[in-house]
This record gives structure tokens, C-alpha cells and sequence, in this order.
């Protein structure tokens, strides 16, 4: 729970210190702008209050990394959700505008989360999982939302180390895989995810695995 505050603390930062001209600018996500990425963390946020408001007494189902599901083809940006998305952020129309609600949504979100018994059960997606293993899930999105967000902001600070090493962890289970030693956490998220191309040298230590390549997780 302490990693989710870390990297949700992080990211919260990092949108902080975006110029107005930064939303405008694409993002990691296919088909999404920096600002269609920020409107998704609100929504983000706001999924976390509700499913840590949906306490539940039924057995787990799920665990942090049976949580993730993993899907077929990248996203393209055309699902109906994803184009939802585009459409809230630009009736934002000025970036303040979304700054000032991701804190006030994802500071309550923080809050939530920090006050929130470990051991306790929520449910979502019509799964059940303890409030650590969910909280532990949102590693996930936050660091891999925190590389998008700093695609194309070579400036911008990075996720925290040991977010990047946590996602990898996870992701290497999730997938049943294992990425080479000499890639950096980094470049084995943004690789793995298809967030980037390998390249030619690093598609041949990949060996087999690059066939299995990206990831898509859902």
C-alpha cells in the first residue's frame, strides 16, 4: 500500500508540473493526447474511491496479479470508451481545469487508500480481491500511466524505481515470462507492453519471446 501511495504520489506530481502547451502534445496511449491521458486518471481516481467504498465479505477471487487480464490486440483508441474519453477531456478546454480536478479526485483517492484496512475485501469487475492486492494492482496502472504521460517529455520525472521494478515483477508473472537481465525495468515495460519497438539487438536477445510480444493487459 505504501508503493501505491509512492507511485500515485508521483504521477499526481508529474501532471502538477505540466505546461498548458503539454496537453496538447500526444501521449504513450494510442490516439491519446496528453490532456485525453489526464481525464483517464480522474476517472482512474474515481474508480478507486468506489471500489474502496464496496467493502465486501465474500472470498477473494483475484489477487494483485490475477487481477490483469492478458488481451490480444493493442489498443487502436477507436473503443467507444476510449473515444468517451477524448470527448470529457476536451470539454475540459482548459488544462487548469483537469489539474484541478485529478487533485481534488486523486488526493481524495490517496487519502481513501491510506486509511483503508489491508486486509479488508472489495469488489470490482465482478471479482473480489483484499484491499492491498487491489491497491498493489494500481502499481500497475499508475507506472505504466506515469511512462505515458512522459512519452514525449523528455523533462518530466519518471515513475519511481521501485514502481518500475514492482511492475516488472508483475508483469513478468502475468505473462509467464521472463525479459532479459540487461534490460532496464523501463525498457522492459515499455518493450513488453508494445509501447515501443525493440530493437534490432534487443529483439535478438529477446529470442523467442519477442513472438509473444506486446502484452496487452486489461
Amino acid at each position: 500500500m505504501d508503493l501505491f501511495s509512492r507511485s500515485w504520489t508521483a504521477l499526481l506530481a508529474a501532471v502538477a508540473e505540466l505546461s498548458d502547451e503539454d496537453f496538447a502534445r500526444p501521449s504513450g496511449c494510442t490516439g491519446w493526447l496528453v490532456r485525453d491521458l489526464v481525464c483517464h486518471l480522474v476517472i482512474d481516481a474515481q474508480d478507486v474511491l468506489i471500489t474502496l467504498a464496496t467493502p465486501t465479505g465474500t472470498e477473494p477471487t483475484r489477487d494483485a496479479v490475477t487481477y490483469w487480464e492478458v488481451g490480444g490486440e493493442p489498443p487502436t483508441g477507436d473503443d467507444p470508451l476510449d473515444a468517451l474519453t477524448v470527448r470529457l477531456a476536451a470539454a475540459y478546454q482548459e488544462p487548469w481545469l483537469l489539474k484541478f480536478h485529478l487533485d481534488d479526485v486523486g488526493s481524495a483517492a490517496g487519502r481513501a487508500a491510506g486509511l483503508a484496512d489491508p486486509a479488508g475485501r472489495v469488489g470490482t469487475r465482478d471479482e473480489v480481491l483484499t484491499t492491498g492486492d487491489y491497491l498493489s494492482a494500481y502499481v500497475l496502472e499508475w507506472t505504466l500511466h506515469h511512462l505515458d504521460l512522459i512519452a514525449h517529455l523528455p523533462d518530466a520525472a519518471e515513475p519511481p524505481a521501485e514502481g518500475l521494478a514492482r511492475t516488472r515483477e508483475m508483469l513478468e508473472r502475468i505473462a509467464g515470462a521472463t525479459f532479459p537481465p540487461s534490460f532496464s525495468d523501463k525498457d522492459a515495460l515499455l518493450i513488453g507492453t508494445g509501447r515501443r519497438a525493440p530493437a534490432e539487438a534487443e529483439r535478438a536477445e529477446l529470442g523467442e519471446l519477442a513472438a509473444r510480444l506486446p502484452f496487452v493487459l486489461g
